[in-house]
């Protein structure tokens, strides 16, 4: 198993309608990730990185969707997708206001 930075598990936050009601409601935060990682290093990540507790964390795997290009048929590469949980009255800075 290789060993990830912090910063090479946690690639870019997901910022949609319902990610941001999420994040609003349920204290819950969503992060696209290396497919390498688990949610042992997903959680220590997020905790590090932004400095707040996890409680849980959900992982799929998003498949790449089929696309064309004329004649030529292909997919697009898939990707793993974490939704985070943190303790009550923790937030997350990066995603306020957005």
């Amino acid at each position: 198993m290789s060993i990830l930075e912090p910063y090479e598990i946690l690639r870019r936050p997901i910022v949609t309608e319902k990610s941001g009601a999420q994040s609003d409601t349920l204290h819950r935060y969503t992060f696209e990730v290396d497919l390498r990682a688990n949610k042992t290093q997903i959680e220590q990540a997020v905790e590090r990185v932004f400095s707040v507790k996890v409680l849980a964390v959900n992982v799929m795997h998003v498949r790449g969707k089929v696309r064309r290009r004329g004649k030529v048929t292909g997919r697009t590469r898939g990707w793993k997708k974490a939704v985070v949980t943190l303790q009550a009255g923790q937030t997350i800075q990066f995603f306020e206001g957005v």
